[in-house]
């Protein structure tokens, strides 16, 4: 909607990252056992095409590049029902894992 608009006529940019970031997080989230969490530490995203209301609804689908014992990466695209690309981007996530027996990460 015209309420995600910036100045210039268009949806602004921190709408598109928010989603792929969501989505790379998501990503990396699903393949972490149980009690581990992770946390952004890079977020690199390229806008292709200018977002407007007229653009409809889009998805947001991210996977998994790498997931090591404390570092993770992903990539996303967010596309239209057609599959028009407007962005893309990947991350690079720190990974908590839980305390082992010993009270140690």
């Amino acid at each position: 909607g015209e309420y995600h608009y910036n100045p210039i006529g268009t949806v602004h940019g921190g709408l598109a990252a928010t989603l792929l970031d969501s989505a790379l997080g998501c990503a990396v989230h699903s393949t972490l056992p149980v009690g581990a969490g992770y946390t952004t530490l890079e977020l690199h995203v390229n806008m292709v095409r200018a977002i407007s209301q007229d653009t409809g609804r889009l998805t947001c689908t991210g996977e998994v590049i790498h997931v090591g014992g404390r570092v993770a990466t992903a990539q996303a695209k967010l596309t239209d029902a057609s599959g028009k690309l407007y962005a893309h981007g990947t991350t690079t996530c720190m990974v908590f894992r839980p305390a082992g027996p010993g009270g140690r990460e």
